[in-house]
């Protein structure tokens, strides 16, 4: 099986204006088609702009909303998958979430953010209750999730059971926990072998300073792809024959006691 090769967007947008977001979006998927990538991973909240407060509710749109149909034209005229993160509305309810649309524009999988972060995101946004939400891309296993949720080693492990091959992390990873991109994302892809792709905002926004840092780190702790802190489109490779090895090499998983760790729960 080839590579699946796989593009990070770091790119703010334009927070509160939507139509403009998904010119971004359509342009770096451009890019990234003829840079050979299958999938393109956007920011979370890449819609919408993340500190938009009380614009939260105005802007959210539901799964099948005009964005995901726009989206999905834009992944089926590129031919590569895309990620990207929303305010999702359902109901009464608005989540923080993250949709994937394959490459022929039909939408794959939708995750709602399960550990929200700070006042911002509990005044304005309901839980997810599912971990674990996976599709498939060219035989690899993706897992969806976003931002803090990458923080709790519970949640990853969760992933590396159920057979995930790359996780994508949208994220709005802000000063000064920069050490997430740094250090934390390396170890969850080394400790649970598989790739992740966290995929940061960059620069000033309201209250925040979003730090890039973007990266797809691999099964073996090595940070395959880097962003600085700009905005930059950066490109890099999962490879399923490396992270064959690497779980063959690798006896994390293989030597779990999980009679032991009951009090975790």
């Amino acid at each position: 099986m080839p590579p699946l090769r796989t593009a990070l967007l770091q790119n703010s947008g334009r927070p509160g204006h939507v139509a403009e977001n998904i010119e971004v979006l359509d342009g770096a998927a451009r890019r990234s088609a003829d840079a050979g990538a299958r999938l393109l991973v956007c920011p979370e909240l890449f819609l919408t702009g993340y500190a938009i407060g009380a614009d939260v509710p105005r802007l959210a749109e539901p799964a099948d909303g005009p964005s995901a149909l726009a989206v999905g034209e834009i992944a089926a005229r590129h031919g590569l998958a895309v990620l990207y993160g929303y305010p999702e509305r359902a109901g009464e309810q608005v989540f923080n979430a993250a949709q994937l649309i394959g490459p022929d524009g039909t939408p794959l999988a939708n995750y709602r953010k399960t550990h929200l972060f700070g006042s911002f995101e509990h005044e304005w946004f309901t839980p997810g209750e599912q971990t674990v939400v996976q599709a498939e891309l060219d035989g690899v296993c993706i897992g969806i999730m976003i931002c803090y949720d990458v923080e709790f080693p519970e949640n990853v492990r969760a992933h590396a059971l159920a057979g995930t091959d790359l996780l994508l992390v949208p994220t709005a990873q802000m000063h000064p926990f920069q050490f997430v991109a740094e250090s934390v994302v390396p170890v969850r892809a080394f400790e649970n072998q598989m790739y992740v792709a966290y995929v940061n905002r960059t620069g000033p926004e309201g209250e925040f300073e979003f730090v890039g840092l973007s990266c797809l780190a691999g099964p073996d702790g090595a940070v395959r792809s880097r962003a600085g802190r700009g905005k930059e489109l950066v490109v890099g490779e999962v490879d399923p024959a490396l992270l064959s090895a690497s779980r063959t090499a690798n006896p994390y998983l293989h030597d779990r006691r999980p009679g032991l760790y009951g009090s975790l729960v």
